[in-house]
């Protein structure tokens, strides 16, 4: 069956201005006898076939061979202006994988994938008005055959990529899957990290049990024991000198897996009233907010160790740092109290007691239940002495910040480096694993990945890392230790 955009039939149309009905088109045989009369020529039998009849007339006319050479390059035109609207969807997709991936390289094309988008809609928008324009003049305004299979392929092929994106970005249980299964190897970790952030990795996998710490009695503290109950309890209770507010201890190992080594360090503080939160001068929840980096945060509190705390708001992996997830409380007075970023988890608080108090609630509740500093995030690790992610399958291993507290109310600040030679990291029920070596009762993973750090009198002692180069990222807050003691009641 022949169609009239088919070349030799276009040919004799335009060149020759031989009209040809369409019933004769739909019969093969009468379009080949009406080709073989205009073009005096006799088509043999075994040429009846379209893509055979159009070799021979081009080795049997001139006339035709010179028509297919002129319209060659209107054909690649036309292909090219079908890749331009088949690359629209394939860029538009790989706009939202690089606004969500994990990976550096893959986010800082960006720009680059929003600026070819942005031309190649130009040029298909000149091409087609240029396109409907010759129509126009020639009066031919058809869809034609072969139009309708690329239209059909492109909205086959667009249909297919904003399924894929919402699969992607909007299929809360296809999205579960595809993470946990990733996250849950070795080897194919980069799958989730191709097409999602941190946060978005790190909900899906904290999802734990929302449970809340009871408020407890401290123990004594002795410090002149002879004998200790293990290796980690006398490495917390050996101070070098008696008075010492806190000290820090050299933390390195291998995770669950017997293979993936980290390295970091814990700070042991011996009077939770030493331990507040620090907060950038900047911080809030407008366009004018901003954070700072932990080492300042530390100068401007006079602070002895700090680490980084809560989560922030981070559009694009170009925040500043300066509008934190969910409540921020210093002193006994709510600072912000903006959306929560983390599906697990709740209020990591100090109370006006100096107990760590792990609690989902509001900002209003914290401060009747005499909550004095307090972030927002999660997951829970230990909550009353029962490790909540010791099954844990997830071996992701990353940078991560923790805090928890032991009995005798000792708090325990750990950072482990991530993503480097000399740590990859950490995973869920490492962190657990380790907290609990050393005693905690009460502990909680704080903001991780790159802003994991910690500082010993305003100085890094561990190595941020953003995936490839060392890199110090500006923070809304960080739990703090120094000299004074909070004396809110």
């Amino acid at each position: 069956m022949f169609h009239k955009d088919d070349e030799v039939i276009d040919f004799l149309e335009e060149t020759m201005e031989i009209h040809i009905p369409d019933e004769i088109l739909k019969d093969e045989k009468k379009a080949i006898k009406e080709i073989e009369k205009n073009l005096n020529i006799k088509i043999p039998k075994n040429y009846k076939k379209k893509r055979k009849i159009n070799k021979f007339l081009k080795e049997k006319s001139e006339e035709y061979k010179d028509f297919l050479s002129k319209k060659r390059p209107k054909k690649i035109l036309k292909l090219i202006y079908i890749l331009f609207i088949l690359l629209i969807p394939s860029i538009y997709l790989c706009i939202n994988i690089s606004k969500h991936s994990n990976y550096m390289k893959v986010r800082n094309l960006n720009n680059f994938f929003k600026i070819s988008i942005y031309t190649i809609i130009t040029i298909v928008i000149i091409m087609s008005i240029n396109y409907l324009i010759s129509k126009i003049k020639k009066k031919k305004i058809e869809l034609g055959f072969k139009n309708t299979i690329y239209l059909i392929i492109i909205l086959v092929y667009t249909s297919l990529i904003v399924i894929t994106q919402n699969t992607l970005y909007h299929n809360e249980k296809f999205k579960d899957f595809l993470i946990k299964e990733s996250m849950n190897t070795i080897n194919h970790q980069y799958v989730a990290n191709l097409f999602y952030d941190n946060r978005t990795i790190e909900n899906t996998l904290s999802k734990t049990i929302k449970v809340d710490s009871s408020l407890y009695e401290f123990e004594d503290i002795n410090y002149e024991v002879n004998k200790y109950a293990n290796p980690y309890d006398e490495e917390i209770l050996t101070k070098e000198h008696e008075d010492d507010i806190y000290k820090i201890i050299k933390i390195e190992g291998l995770g669950k897996d017997g293979v993936t080594k980290y390295s970091g360090f814990m700070a042991v503080v011996y009077d939770p009233a030493n331990v507040h939160l620090g907060v950038s001068a900047g911080a809030g929840t407008d366009d004018k907010a901003f954070g700072q980096i932990l080492s300042q945060i530390s100068k401007n509190n006079n602070a002895l160790v700090a680490i980084n705390a809560g989560g922030f708001y981070d559009p694009d992996w170009r925040s500043n740092g300066g509008i934190p997830h969910g409540t921020v409380i210093k002193d006994g007075k709510i600072l912000t109290d903006f959306t929560r970023g983390i599906d697990s988890g709740g209020l990591v608080a100090l109370t006006k007691d100096n107990k760590l108090l792990l609690k989902r609630m509001t900002a209003e509740e914290a401060i009747k239940a005499g909550v004095r500093d307090a972030v927002d995030w999660g997951p829970y690790l230990i909550v009353n002495g029962k490790n909540l992610v010791k099954d844990n399958v997830s071996k992701w291993a990353c940078a991560r910040t923790v805090i928890g507290q032991r009995k005798d109310g000792i708090i325990l600040m750990l950072v482990i480096d991530g993503g480097q030679a000399h740590s990859k990291g950490i995973t869920y029920a490492d962190s657990a694993e380790i907290m609990e070596k050393y005693g905690a009762i009460n502990a909680a993973n704080l903001d991780g990945g790159t802003s994991t750090a910690m500082t010993e009198n305003n100085e890094y002692i561990n190595i941020p890392f953003n995936g490839e180069r060392r890199t110090i990222r500006s923070i809304p807050n960080g739990w703090i230790v120094t000299k004074e003691k909070s004396t809110l009641e």
